[in-house]
């Protein structure tokens, strides 16, 4: 199960992932549940990692930054 796919919430790279993801399902309503989609299932999920571990990077060093600030002024 995928986390939320709302275009809203991801770059632009994963979201042309998820409309062939969807695309796939649509096209392929029984086949899906034999593997046919799951080379645009793995790529999906490869995408969304990539973007989660990007976004935890960026909120450590920010909060990593403001520690450092606060011992200062300490």
């Amino acid at each position: 199960m995928h986390p939320d796919l709302s275009s809203h919430l991801h770059k632009d790279e994963c979201n042309q992932l998820v409309a062939l993801l969807k695309k796939c399902h649509d096209e392929k309503k029984w086949a899906k549940f034999f593997g046919a989609c799951n080379e645009a299932d793995s790529a999906v999920w490869r995408c969304l990692k990539k973007e989660r571990l990007e976004k935890r990077a960026k909120n450590y060093e920010k909060s990593f930054a403001k520690r450092v600030s606060q011992m200062k002024d300490s």
